[in-house]
């Protein structure tokens, strides 16, 4: 393990909660998008992380040899939910059915905005760990001075 090592896994993560939250908030932005692509309702979008894996066989070589192989996050895949559209009764609405009901995106404001303040924390946390291996690194390299 290097000496960056740590700050680049906090980077990763930051890199990949920073990613989540734009799609959180372009979740929010089209919560009421009643014409997406292909003219249906827009449909929520989730990020789905997973453990960065992608090594060359050399690093699991070096992963036996050293217990401590973590490099991080990173983002698989941006997926949409499949739970079904809201159906609002509006009659006047231009997408309106023959009954008079809209179907709306499948956004719930709420459930965006706790998304959104985990999101956020996970993030705070994040640069939390940054700086105090920063700082850890900082009064190593005092102590060397010395």
């Amino acid at each position: 393990m290097g000496i960056f090592d740590s700050i680049n896994i906090s980077a990763s993560a930051l890199a990949a909660e920073k990613t989540r939250i734009d799609i959180i908030n372009k979740n929010i932005a089209n919560a009421n998008t009643t014409r997406a692509t292909g003219g249906m309702p827009y449909r929520r979008q989730m990020v789905v992380f997973e453990e960065d894996k992608n090594k060359p066989f050399s690093y699991y070589l070096e992963k036996q040899s050293n217990k401590f192989n973590g490099q991080g996050v990173k983002i698989r895949e941006v997926v949409e939910d499949d739970s079904p559209f809201r159906l609002v009764y509006e009659p006047g609405h231009p997408d309106a059915n023959e009954d008079g009901y809209v179907m709306l995106p499948n956004v719930e404001i709420m459930k965006e905005m706790v998304d959104m303040i985990d999101a956020q924390r996970a993030y705070e946390v994040n640069i939390t760990a940054m700086n105090a291996n920063k700082a850890m690194l900082m009064k190593a390299l005092d102590i060397g001075r010395r």
